[in-house]
């Protein structure tokens, strides 16, 4: 793959996907749940629940809203990001894969990247092959 670099041409900012990939990181940390109807009280088990999935989760809300709440051009731009990170394409690739990813959009992005492992990684590659550090210094 060429490591060429070139200007940021996405429409979402490298801020908000620096934002996007700090949430995607904690929410990828998470675990099923191992006890859904525990009694016991939290610290005496080490805050432990706080690393499972529950289905009110803090942090799957706010990606989940975060996600919602970009235009059309920024949701597409996201997932194509995704897939430029996971490799399917490269920098060069761009225009294709933010094509196809227009033409896959259907309103259900947060849902298609939250059920993307490893999404804080791939978000993570995709903004250096712009030239963008992808996390803040």
């Amino acid at each position: 793959m060429n490591n060429q670099r070139r200007e940021w041409i996405a429409s979402i900012s490298p801020d908000k996907v620096r934002y996007l990939i700090a949430k995607s990181r904690k929410f990828d940390v998470k675990d099923v749940g191992t006890d859904p109807h525990s009694g016991s009280n939290a610290t005496d088990d080490g805050m432990i629940a706080i690393l499972e999935e529950h289905p009110d989760d803090v942090v799957e809300s706010e990606l989940r809203s975060a996600i919602r709440s970009l235009n059309e051009d920024e949701q597409v731009d996201l997932v194509a990001m995704a897939w430029l990170g996971r490799r399917d394409g490269d920098i060069n690739d761009w225009a294709d894969l933010r094509r196809q990813a227009a033409d896959a959009h259907n309103g259900r992005t947060a849902s298609y990247l939250l059920g993307t492992p490893l999404l804080a990684d791939y978000l993570e590659e995709a903004p250096d092959q712009f030239g963008e550090t992808p996390t803040p210094d």
